[in-house]
């Protein structure tokens, strides 16, 4: 009786399944008491068919339809398969998995390609081995009908999984932040730029209230606008706005580059010969009318999508699909010449630009190391984020390195930037627990040995996540990687203002290399706030003149090793007018160790003293030396005579008339500091110029 009764079990739960796994068709013998659902369910169905033959971009609207039919039958094959690719090309990718397996259990024919989407929707999940099970399935079964391209992309995303599955072995240890419900919404929001001192973000986004208020009717979403946020003191970003007009048009427009201290903005319009870049410039708080890179950047015919500037603003690295490149589209280079005018573009070559295409180019504050995101080198799926070097001395940019999961997932993550500090990179990324579509997210590296805990959130709060997914990475292989944290450079950043009114000053700097004496770049200070920021790399002696018409020129020195980490200096600068008894110190001569001799790091900053002479023929000036208090009286002061001297000798050998010129050593009478420490002892160890009469 017991065995009978057994069977009987084993016999019903056989037939039950038989009954759950059946295909359902939409027909009238499947639902005959549901003759008007039936009939809505078919036209649900024959709406999403019409959106789904339009292609790929609109599969995306055809989910809605379907899944109406589906609520009403969720047991058809075809409709799965199709609702598991639409899933596939949506904001929601992660939902496409279910219904791709539910349709083949339903009909393992549903789709001689069903093995294909199941492959894809299970590398989005990284089941890594599943993924590439269903790949090799896909391969054995093709056919003759089978499209070529899929054939191709299986082999990529094979590849793509072993790479996803070595590299999830070995996971950068870091937190990965939502920048929050004030910048990201259920739209896209994407290429996140800052500051070099992070205390701005430019980011383009696809949302209603864009300038133009409609939607591209080939990509069926609204068209792009330029946004901008503000880091407020608590550390939050203020709620995001349009940039407007003139920057933002009815068209696409979205930022591409931005330069360090934020004053130039790289726009992509895409109106102009199927998408071109154009430079803004800020003008006190308003941006400039976008102008036209030229034809050595911007091609009649093509794509030119991305941007960044070096440091210096003398380089422009951007990606391009013209044609005679190394593949999909390519990372190109174009020097600035003298004449202001962009020169001929030249590849990076293929250490760089693969078969595939190149995106999202950003060149590091350290002047040297380039950042991008690539669907080819090592990719663990679609597009991945990678980092290479230039050596200066090889003139070659280093083999690049994938930067590490979990910042690369499955999907495309691109636009990648980082902060001067290198402790924060910004990127856009599609996460399930965003708020939708493409979301900027903020990276912080850690380094401390202790484990990161995953946190848990909600959607309405910043999202956070840490490195290891304990449930899905084989605890004793995880080997946690990481991160270099260490960038070589000094950010400079302040105020230039008046001296007596503190009114804000739009004054020229130039950063000068010492050594050299050759000035590396020049920029501006805001003319409504007086701001100016500047990236100098370590292994420099800089020198910095601060100028203004009407003002005595403002100079500073950084010396700053090849060992020297990152640090950031505020140095606000009081600019003096040129009046009778003003007096600056020139920070920029030097002496040979305990001699009178001028060393050749000095001829900037004597040339400029040169240049003020010349330019105001009736200026009287006393140049004076100082010294800290070692050593003996009476030798520090024949040290800073013999010093002064000096200066007096080069101007008057430039052609400066002796009677405008005093010189006076002063010794150690006139400290500006302490001399109880070295910082105060070098502080009083100066050049002064006065001014005696105009």
């Amino acid at each position: 009786m017991n065995s009978h009764r057994f069977l009987f079990f084993i016999c019903f739960i056989f037939l039950n399944h038989l009954v759950f796994s059946q295909n359902v068709e939409f027909s009238k013998d499947a639902f005959p008491d549901k003759k008007e659902e039936l009939k809505k369910a078919k036209e649900n169905i024959v709406q999403g068919d019409e959106i789904y033959e339009m292609g790929e971009a609109f599969y995306s609207q055809a989910i809605e339809p379907y899944l109406q039919a589906h609520n009403f039958n969720p047991n058809n094959a075809n409709l799965n398969f199709k609702l598991g690719k639409c899933y596939l090309n949506s904001n929601f990718k992660q939902k496409a998995l279910a219904h791709l397996e539910k349709a083949r259990n339903l009909d393992k024919k549903v789709d001689p390609d069903i093995d294909f989407y199941l492959g894809k929707a299970y590398h989005l999940e990284k089941e890594w081995d599943k993924a590439i099970s269903h790949f090799y399935n896909f391969q054995k079964n093709m056919t003759s009908d089978t499209d070529p391209s899929l054939v191709n992309e299986s082999d990529k995303e094979i590849k793509e999984c072993k790479n996803g599955k070595e590299l999830s072995l070995k996971p950068v240890r870091v937190k990965i932040e939502n920048l929050g419900k004030q910048i990201n919404t259920e739209n896209h929001e994407y290429k996140p730029l800052i500051t070099a001192d992070e205390s701005m973000i430019f980011f383009t986004s696809r949302r209603p209230n864009t300038i133009g208020n409609e939607k591209d009717p080939v990509y069926n979403d609204y068209y792009e606008d330029i946004y901008y946020s503000i880091k407020q003191a608590d550390g939050t970003w203020s709620q995001a706005k349009n940039v407007g007009e003139p920057v933002n048009t009815s068209d696409h427009d979205a930022n591409s580059g931005l330069s360090i201290d934020g004053s130039k903005l790289i726009i992509y319009l895409g109106n102009k010969n199927n998408g071109d870049l154009y430079e803004s410039l800020l003008s006190g708080e308003k941006w400039g009318a976008p102008r036209d890179f030229g034809k050595n950047i911007n091609s009649d015919k093509y794509h030119e999508s991305s941007a960044s500037y070096s440091i210096d603003g003398k380089a422009l690295y951007f990606v391009s699909d013209k044609p005679g490149g190394i593949g999909d589209r390519d990372i190109y280079v174009s020097y600035l010449d003298e004449k202001g005018k962009w020169g001929k573009a030249e590849n990076l070559g293929p250490i760089v630009n693969t078969e595939y295409g190149e995106e999202g180019v950003f060149m590091h504050p350290d002047g040297k190391t380039l950042y991008f995101s690539s669907q080819g080198h090592n990719s663990i799926g679609g597009y991945d984020i990678f980092k290479t070097v230039y050596d200066e001395k090889s003139k070659k940019w280093s083999k690049p390195e994938n930067i590490g999961y979990p910042v690369n997932t499955t999907d495309d993550d691109v636009f990648y930037v980082v902060s001067a500090s290198g402790k924060h990179g910004y990127y856009t990324s599609v996460n399930s627990s965003g708020y939708g579509g493409r979301d900027l997210y903020m990276i912080s590296f850690v380094n401390e040995e202790k484990k990161e805990k995953p946190v848990e959130t909600k959607k309405e709060e910043v999202v956070a996540q840490t490195v290891v997914d304990d449930k899905k990475l084989p605890e004793p292989k995880v080997e946690e990687k990481k991160v270099d944290l260490t960038p070589r450079l000094t950010i400079l950043k302040g105020i230039i203002s008046d001296e007596l009114s503190k009114k804000p000053l739009d004054a020229s700097i130039e950063i000068i290399d010492n050594e050299l004496n050759k000035t590396i770049f020049s920029i501006s200070s805001n003319s409504a706030s007086g701001r100016y920021l500047v990236s100098l790399p370590a292994g420099k002696n800089y020198g910095i003149a601060v100028k203004k018409d009407g003002y005595l020129f403002h100079s500073e020195n950084f010396n700053i090793p090849d060992s020297a980490a990152f640090q950031e200096i505020i140095k606000d600068v009081d600019l003096k007018k040129i009046q009778v008894g003003n007096t600056i110190v020139l920070k920029n001569i030097f002496y040979d160790f305990d001699k009178a001799t001028l060393r050749p790091e000095s001829t900037n900053e004597l040339e400029r003293l040169l240049k003020l002479l010349n330019e105001m023929p009736t200026l009287k000036i006393e140049i004076s030396s100082h010294t800290d208090s070692k050593g003996a009286n009476d030798y520090n002061l024949k040290l800073s005579e013999n010093r002064a001297k000096s200066v007096i000798e080069y101007l008057i050998k430039a052609g400066i008339k002796p009677e405008r010129l005093v010189s006076k050593g002063y010794g150690e009478e006139k400290p500006v500091s302490t001399n109880d420490t070295d910082e105060g002892r070098q502080m009083n160890r100066r050049t002064e110029f006065k001014i005696l009469e105009l």
